[in-house]
């Protein structure tokens, strides 16, 4: 199933879960949100580029996005942060 990402219309008048934007899951013959559903203020899907690959730079984004840190090792027992 594709993963959408919404956010909100009108940013002012919306819950932090839309007004940052939101994942959700769908499948294909699913309609379009109109409504956020935690606060029913209208959305917009927003246009994504497709998740084709894992290179190593996406999942360090990744990882920063969802607050992790992304370490590399440097000698045994010893890891530098990189994000």
């Amino acid at each position: 199933m594709p993963l959408y990402v919404y956010e909100a219309r009108e940013k002012d008048r919306s819950c932090a879960k839309c007004r940052d934007g939101f994942e959700i899951m769908q499948r294909l013959d699913e309609a379009r949100l109109d409504h956020c559903p935690y606060c029913r203020s209208p959305v917009i899907r927003v246009i994504q580029a497709p998740g084709l690959t894992h290179s190593k730079t996406d999942l360090h984004y990744r990882a920063k996005r969802a607050g992790f840190h992304t370490l590399k090792k440097v000698q045994k027992g010893e890891y530098e942060k990189l994000y």
